[in-house]
């Protein structure tokens, strides 16, 4: 019996015509890349923090993706389709039963994403600069309330990072050492512990935003205007978040790709646009943040250890990056 994969591999089974389609996977979707569309199919998993393990979820949380990352990006995500299935095999939007759902988007150049333009060395400071602002522009125009500032408490963010400790505890000795995760975890407690009234100010001054949430190199696209992509629709604890936990993520992805120097152009640019330039404790906290962000990256990095879809090879990969993250938050505090 064929997979729903291995029939989704055939252009025939898409509503355009492809000449091929290529699969890439992660451990919470199957990415269907056709010549001009792409088809994102959620997998069945629960990790506690991202819930997909029925049919309806996974319906529920396509219509979201489509509809937040339109406010980046209107003309990308286009719809949520079905796959079905007619007793003999699976297609999107075809005769049959549905069994699952997808998210068509526009295929986008892949030699515009900036983790692209950066490998080959043609970014800018000019690029950086126009990063900088659209990203200060959309902050500055996110949409801000009182559920929001929630998650701008002290509690909840240190449910995040307890969370994020707990869930990293399996790969010590894997992707994280037990000195990182040992010291990461006692910097992480103590910042909260000296920084109270840091936090309550930012929710005071209107800091806590409806963001991006994974706002890291991949999901930059440097076209005019520039369009991200990609945003966290699963958990609204992960979108829902100080702006500078937001900059932070992409500033230490610059830094995971050694790009300091933009990612210090970039800090610059993003500051004066958002009004926060003479602000002394926005560096302290940005640090706070991007520690917290590349042990995120690092966390999601090692589930795909525990996927059995992936190979051994990519495995490997995925444990060298992981170790990778997390060596660049240690290095942080």
């Amino acid at each position: 019996m064929k997979t729903m994969i291995e029939d989704l591999m055939n252009p025939s089974a898409y509503p355009e015509h492809s000449n091929k389609l290529i699969l890439t996977q992660t451990h919470i979707s199957n990415v269907f890349i056709g010549d001009e569309f792409v088809y994102k199919i959620k997998k069945p998993v629960n990790f506690g923090f991202l819930d997909f393990s029925t049919l309806e979820k996974r319906k529920f949380y396509c219509n979201k993706e489509v509809e937040l990352n339109s406010r980046f990006s209107d003309d990308v995500y286009i719809g949520v389709y079905p796959v079905t299935y007619d007793g003999d095999n699976y297609s999107v939007d075809g005769a049959g039963d549905v069994v699952d759902y997808a998210v068509k988007m526009r295929r986008l150049s892949e030699e515009d994403l900036l983790k692209a333009r950066f490998k080959k060395g043609v970014v800018t400071t000019v690029d950086i600069r126009r990063i900088g602002r659209a990203i200060a522009d959309f902050h500055n125009n996110s949409k801000k309330s009182n559920e929001i500032n929630e998650f701008g408490k002290l509690e909840t963010i240190k449910f995040n990072t307890d969370e994020n400790f707990q869930q990293t505890e399996e790969f010590i000795g894997k992707s994280i050492t037990e000195i990182q995760y040992t010291d990461l975890k006692k910097w992480t407690d103590n910042f909260y512990y000296e920084n109270e009234g840091l936090f309550k100010q930012r929710i005071k001054n209107g800091n806590i935003r409806d963001c991006h949430g994974d706002l890291h190199m991949e999901h930059v696209v440097l076209t005019d205007p520039i369009i991200i992509i990609d945003c966290i629709e699963f958990n609204d604890r992960f979108r829902y978040s100080d702006t500078a936990s937001e900059i932070a993520f992409l500033l230490m992805d610059l830094e995971y790709n050694d790009g300091k120097e933009f990612s210090d152009q970039l800090l610059d640019e993003y500051l004066e646009n958002v009004g926060e330039k003479d602000n002394i404790q926005i560096y302290q906290l940005i640090n706070f943040y991007k520690i917290y962000r590349a042990y995120v990256r690092g966390k999601v990095t090692s589930f795909i250890l525990n996927d059995g879809s992936i190979t051994e090879e990519k495995k490997k990969e995925a444990e060298k990056s992981a170790q990778k993250y997390f060596t660049l938050a240690h290095s942080y505090i």
